[in-house]
């Protein structure tokens, strides 16, 4: 479950070189390296494994308050706790929180979002079908709009780390689901490995028309991980009483000045629609729940995911260049173990 790794000497870490202008690019980052940090009491060393590229990092570059110039990039990782003065955490145990992207980590109780004794998967998993974007999945569909049989569940990026795992869970409660994606490799890998009955490339041709043959009857729930023109296009799709699940913004890249689009107001009044946001963090006592749920579903062949991992330290600065351009396939990883 756990791949072979080495125990450098120095630390390597990412920090904040720049501003980011919109979506952070290589040249927003430098590399470091420090001497390795020492534990106090009620601390832990976590050699990371997986370093993880996900979308509220745009964010997290963008402010101040979060990530200061010259600071270290607030980043998600998985790894390995090699030492330990906490009576709880011991090491060898698999460790994922907010532990940067770096080679080590020193970090308490209140850092990680999972804390795992026993893997039941492959340690990158707890990264992705297992970490932030499959716990955001299962928590926010089952919370806000739980499907039944009687649903049509639209999804945008639908092949994407949260979607894939959207799509494969409504559809395991019986709902006709519908995806949006952004090319025809991912449509055909959204139909034939994750389960959606039908899915749509919304980067070609008319979308209203896509959407008109793909929803006759209209979507009752919408799960959005885009906003933007998309969910211009879906929301004048969504039958009377549906819901939508506010999940990310991935289509703005900049909220300063305020994009300017439709008015969803009269949509949302005269189809009667509850449109809620979800904010994973506000759920972190809940992501063993979810876990085990999800591990349940993957033990019986119920869930499939992908990854897209790259292997190397120096590779991580390119990463959400990557992930926003939707050049991966599945969640987005940097391997760092053999540095």
């Amino acid at each position: 479950m756990i791949p072979s790794f080495t125990l450098p000497a120095s630390n390597r870490r990412v920090v904040l070189a720049r501003r980011p202008n919109g979506i952070p690019v290589t040249a927003d980052f430098a590399i470091v390296s420090e001497a390795l940090p020492r534990l106090e009491p009620c601390q832990f060393m976590v050699r990371n494994l997986y370093l993880s590229a996900d979308p509220v990092q745009r964010g997290w570059a963008a402010n101040p308050a979060v990530t200061t110039i010259g600071g270290p990039m607030r980043a998600l990782s998985v790894g390995v706790v090699t030492e330990s003065m906490d009576a709880s955490i011991e090491a060898g145990d698999l460790a994922y929180g907010f532990l940067g992207w770096q080679d080590y980590a020193i970090a308490t109780r209140a850092d990680l979002l999972s804390h795992i004794r026993a893997p039941r998967a492959r340690a990158s998993a707890y990264a992705g079908v297992l970490g932030m974007p499959g716990v955001t999945a299962w928590l926010a569909l089952n919370d806000l709009a739980p499907p039944t049989a009687n649903d049509t569940v639209l999804v945008s990026t639908a092949a994407g780390a949260v979607g894939s795992i959207v799509g494969q869970i409504a559809r395991a409660n019986g709902a006709r689901v519908v995806g949006l994606t952004g090319s025809a490799e991912k449509v055909a890998r959204c139909i034939q490995h994750y389960g959606y009955h039908i899915a749509a490339d919304y980067k070609t041709s008319d979308l209203t028309a896509k959407l008109d043959a793909m929803l006759p009857d209209g979507a009752s729930i919408y799960f959005d991980n885009t906003g933007g023109s998309i969910l211009d296009h879906a929301l004048r799709k969504m039958s009377k009483y549906g819901r939508i699940i506010q999940c990310g913004t991935a289509a703005t890249s900049s909220w300063s000045p305020p994009p300017r689009g439709l008015r969803p107001e009269r949509e949302i009044l005269t189809r009667v629609l509850t449109w809620s946001g979800f904010f994973i963090f506000d759920h972190v006592g809940r992501f063993n729940l979810a876990i085990n749920a999800l591990s349940d579903l993957i033990e019986a062949g119920h869930l499939s995911f992908d990854e897209d991992i790259t292997d190397g330290f120096e590779t991580i600065t390119s990463a959400l260049e990557i992930l926003f351009a939707g050049e991966n396939i599945g969640k987005k990883l940097t391997f760092i173990g053999n540095g």
